[in-house]
């Protein structure tokens, strides 16, 4: 009987660990954003994901486009530099899922993996071009419901922590908000930029009660 009650706390202990999952902390001026995934929907994006930050990759890029009651976007490498006009084009996945060239590391892509998770404030989804298999280290947070890209973009996680830093990022000055007229490609990039830091951390390292 001693056996069987040491091997059932044994089984608790682990389910407990099991469920001690993963967050992102994107940090910024403003403050930070806590992310819980959703690997049950999106593994590869998360994996992806997680995988980039653990590299540092996103460390020091920007949120390039910023809209309010929309979104705001991120995780491009070009935006580590100081030229405005290529922000938005750069990124690549962090390891091969199977589409690109497996020797160009530059070329790699991750596959969509559209699911029923709806675009809410706070959502964490892939930015991606017009090919459905395209997304690659740039991502979006939602700033309000958009129901219109649901099932058009794969969703991966949910901020948890810290919906007023999306208001502040969201609402900070671009030469489109000064603007309305503006046409530049860099309309909705942020004029002080709002630079980023990523860690992957455990749940209840990231929240403290």
């Amino acid at each position: 009987m001693k056996r069987v009650i040491s091997l059932i706390f044994i089984g608790v202990i682990f389910m407990s660990c099991e469920k001690e999952n993963d967050v992102a902390v994107i940090s910024t001026q403003f403050g930070d954003m806590v992310v819980e995934f959703s690997p049950e929907v999106a593994p590869m994006h998360v994996d992806n994901f997680k995988i980039l930050a653990k590299e540092g990759y996103f460390n020091g890029t920007t949120f390039h486009r910023v809209i309010p009651g929309f979104m705001i976007q991120g995780g491009d490498p070009n935006s580590k530099d100081n030229d405005r006009m290529n922000d938005g084009t750069g990124g690549r996945a962090g390891k091969f899922f199977g589409i690109g060239r497996e020797e160009d590391p530059d070329s790699w892509l991750v596959p969509g993996e559209f699911n029923e998770s709806l675009h809410l404030k706070g959502t964490l989804s892939m930015a991606r071009t017009s090919n459905p298999n395209s997304a690659s280290s740039q991502f979006f947070i939602c700033h309000a419901p958009q129901s219109g890209l649901d099932n058009q973009y794969t969703v991966f996680g949910q901020v948890i922590s810290g919906l007023e830093i999306i208001d502040q990022i969201a609402n900070v000055k671009t030469p489109r908000l000064e603007n309305r007229s503006y046409q530049g490609p860099d309309g909705d990039n942020p004029f002080e930029k709002v630079e980023m830091t990523v860690k992957i951390m455990k749940k209840s390292e990231a929240i403290q009660d």
